[in-house]
């Protein structure tokens, strides 16, 4: 499979939106596994390119999931959150992502 890196960084920086920083994803930190919120249109194989151009770290196995929508109500008014697609990283031994600023 051949992967275009023509214009790499505006893609790289649509696909992959935020970190997810929760009670499980600090835990999977020591697994030396990483949890991102990404574009629900991706695959595994450009999360993986993503990852590793955008933090420059070998990535061995991408884990997806689409998680669904939930219902939120404010007053009467009833809508719904957007849907969105997690992906858990793993990286190779002695790869490391820096999520927080050490001030």
């Amino acid at each position: 499979m051949v992967i275009d890196f023509s214009n790499v960084s505006t893609i790289n920086t649509q696909i992959i939106k935020y970190p997810l920083i929760t009670d499980k994803a600090t835990r999977l930190l020591e697994n030396n596994q990483y949890s991102f919120i990404v574009d629900r249109y991706s695959d595994k194989i450009t999360i993986k390119a993503a990852i590793e151009y955008l933090f420059n770290v070998k990535v061995i196995k991408v884990n997806t999931c689409l998680l669904p929508r939930k219902k939120k109500r404010v007053g009467k008014y009833i809508g719904w959150k957007p849907q969105y697609k997690k992906a858990i990283v793993s990286l190779a031994e002695g790869d490391i992502i820096n999520l927080f600023t050490e001030n």
